[in-house]
């Protein structure tokens, strides 16, 4: 009796650590998208470059989700299928919010500065595949966490979307890389907003 006590107590105190790790990834993933939205934004105004605005976009909605996420940790399975539903969604409204980017670019047709996107979209490349790094243990934890891990993921490819979209931006001089990433970009955060809402849908339904 006393055997199964103390396996109980450190199973409960590996559980609560566990929760300790997540948290101070998602806090350091949290600033790290926050501060480089306010700069790869900032860049891509100036430069005129929807495939980094999206980029950015998407930073400032991961801040925002890795702070549901937090919110999430502690609290019930309810809770955090309802945090990845909220990300889910979160996630379809920047898809769409993306395609309303491209509308736009396509109307003005002005090249963007491709040494801005090359400069911004590679910090930020090193920035996302430091998080995804971060975040690589915890992928299969719990929804909550693996909805988490699937944001970070995406941008690590839509950072690559744009260092291609920067180069071929550079040789044709042309917007339609740009524009052609960013529509990429709409399509991939769809699809993964399908998927996410999908996933918590099933554990809502199975609590």
């Amino acid at each position: 009796m006393a055997d199964n006590c103390c396996s109980s107590k450190g199973s409960e105190i590996e559980r609560l650590a566990r929760q300790g790790d997540q948290r101070r990834v998602l806090i350091v993933v949290l600033i790290i998208n926050a501060v480089m939205f306010v700069a790869e934004f900032g860049a891509g105004v100036i430069a005129g470059s929807t495939a980094l605005m999206a980029d950015a976009t998407d930073m400032l909605g991961d801040a925002l989700v890795y702070g549901i996420s937090i919110y999430a940790l502690d609290r019930s399975a309810r809770w955090k299928a309802g945090a990845a539903m909220f990300k889910g969604l979160f996630i379809l409204l920047l898809g769409v919010g993306i395609v309303i980017n491209v509308v736009v670019k396509i109307r003005t047709g002005i090249p963007p500065s491709s040494a801005l996107m090359l400069i911004f979209g590679g910090l930020a490349l090193m920035a996302n595949a430091f998080c995804l790094r971060l975040l690589w243990g915890f992928r299969q934890q719990d929804v909550n966490m693996a909805s988490t891990f699937e944001c970070s993921r995406n941008d690590v490819i839509s950072n690559v979307g744009v260092l291609l979209a920067a180069g071929a931006v550079a040789l044709f001089h042309s917007p339609w890389p740009d524009i052609v990433i960013g529509s990429v970009m709409a399509v991939l955060f769809l699809r993964s907003s399908v998927r996410v809402i999908a996933d918590a849908t099933l554990h809502l339904r199975a609590i």
